[in-house]
């Protein structure tokens, strides 16, 4: 056992410690405030490469068969699965079968969304400008998903910007021009085309799965208990969702300007638009700024996205690629932003998205792709998708992987905190995705998909594809 997790220390060095890292920091999270004071590592901005370290042997393909195909071969798991297993370290496809044939994803196509995402360090803005009509001012949606209505706990990580915090700023600029009542407009343009995506299910959003995506939302539309009665078994993540996020966001905003001593008139709608146009118009370039709020990093909001699958954020960051890259923000641009981008990484083929959550059941994705993915993010080669690796769950501590999150968390004692995966899961499908530390502390990549589940076989199909997670932790698998 010392030996094992010296190996996996060692390895774990060489391979940035991305996946150390993030098990660290997720046990920080959990266990007693006194462990919060330890001096945590942190992720280098560079490959490690310690001097005089060898990595422990990786298992071999017929050892991987021997392990894995008796679990492959589960009739729960449906006629259609895939599963590849690479060293995480070289890339080298260690095991592979059905690999290279496109299935549904689900929700592990947020992990090409996550590694499509611009610079990490880049930020969204929700301003407040004058205008567009004297006496009137707007609200400018900045395509920011974690935009919030009140003030989040202390402890929150990342801190969200709020509309409180806007509403201050804005009363503040008014107040000392004397002006008490003004009309608010909302500019919600950034965004184009439908507000659903192809393949989207039309109770994604009563079930709150997902809200339309607009470039203006608060609470990621998620209505409040003053709308709807909170669902004590699970009272954020599935709250039904606003089928107008953008007026409700105004609203919402008009509410704290009250609060700070501006009368909002009657009648909050879009800014209108231009003579001619059939859609909502655009407030005037160069309008007056009287109060804006910055979003965390996207490093911070990927890392969210990945941690409870949110929709909503994958679907605003998706966006936000189509805009860096200069195409229309609106799904198809979006899923075309992220595709580019995944292939200039080197994920060349083996992606077709129409969204990029993965909720609908038109994208497509290879295990191989997947597994590229994965490598990007944590072979540690390039620094700005770290937040990609660092922000999947880890087996039995966190996020989608936490014990009663998902229909997964059937692990054995040997994937706990040695599994860092994305999940996936719709009616029949099943997907998981990330980094394994095997019995020698050797790093892998892996990806499995079942997409043709049958009808009720989802949480045993779960339970399978968890036994195979576990089995990678567990075996050196050198026979």
């Amino acid at each position: 056992m010392a030996n094992r997790l010296r190996l996996t220390a060692l390895a774990a060095l060489a391979m940035l410690n991305v996946f150390a890292l993030a098990a660290g920091l997720a046990v920080a999270g959990l266990l007693p405030a006194q462990l919060a004071r330890w001096r945590l590592p942190r992720v280098a901005a560079e490959r490690l490469t310690a001097p005089g370290v060898v990595l422990p042997v990786p298992p071999t393909s017929h050892g991987l068969a021997a392990a894995l195909s008796p679990l492959i071969a589960q009739p729960t798991l449906g006629s259609h699965v895939g599963v590849i297993v690479t060293d995480l370290a070289t890339g080298t496809v260690l095991f592979a079968r059905g690999s290279t044939i496109p299935a549904t994803p689900a929700s592990s196509a947020k992990l090409a969304t996550a590694v499509g995402v611009l610079g990490p360090s880049a930020r969204f803005t929700t301003r407040v400008v004058v205008g567009p009509a004297p006496g009137s001012i707007a609200l400018v949606g900045g395509g920011d998903p974690t935009l919030a209505a009140g003030p989040y706990p202390a402890g929150q990580y990342p801190q969200p910007a709020t509309l409180a915090a806007l509403a201050s700023q804005a009363a503040h600029w008014l107040l000392a021009r004397g002006e008490h009542t003004v009309r608010l407009r909302y500019d919600d343009s950034l965004f184009t085309g439908p507000v659903t995506a192809p393949g989207w299910s039309a109770s994604y959003i009563s079930t709150g799965n997902v809200t339309p995506i607009t470039a203006l939302s608060v609470d990621q539309g998620r209505l409040t208990k003053a709308d709807q009665p909170e669902n004590r078994d699970d009272p954020l993540n599935y709250r039904p969702r606003s089928l107008t996020p953008d007026a409700g966001a105004a609203a919402a905003f008009a509410r704290f300007l009250h609060g700070q001593g501006i009368r909002v008139l009657p009648g909050i709608t879009a800014v209108p638009a231009a003579a001619g146009e059939g859609r909502a118009g655009v407030v005037p370039t160069g309008a007056v700024t009287i109060a804006s709020v910055r979003s965390p990093d996207v490093a911070s909001i990927a890392g969210w996205m990945l941690r409870e699958s949110n929709n909503v954020i994958a679907e605003y960051l998706a966006r936000q690629v189509a805009l860096h890259t200069g195409r229309p923000a609106s799904f198809a641009g979006a899923a075309a932003a992220v595709i580019a981008a995944d292939a200039r990484l080197g994920v060349h083929g083996g992606i077709h998205l129409v969204d990029g959550s993965g909720l609908s059941t038109l994208d497509l994705i290879t295990p191989l792709a997947l597994a590229r993915l994965v490598g990007l993010a944590g072979d540690g080669r390039q620094a700005a998708l770290r937040a990609a690796a660092t922000g999947m769950p880890v087996a039995g501590f966190s996020g989608t992987l936490a014990p009663g999150q998902s229909v997964f968390g059937g692990f054995g004692r040997a994937a706990l905190g040695m599994v860092q995966a994305k999940t996936g899961n719709l009616n029949t499908v099943l997907s998981l995705a990330g980094i394994v530390s095997d019995a020698s502390g050797r790093p892998l990549a892996f990806a499995v998909m079942a997409d043709q589940i049958p009808r009720g076989e989802l949480v045993p199909a779960a339970g399978v594809i968890d036994r195979m997670a576990t089995t990678l932790a567990g075996c050196g698998c050198h026979g």
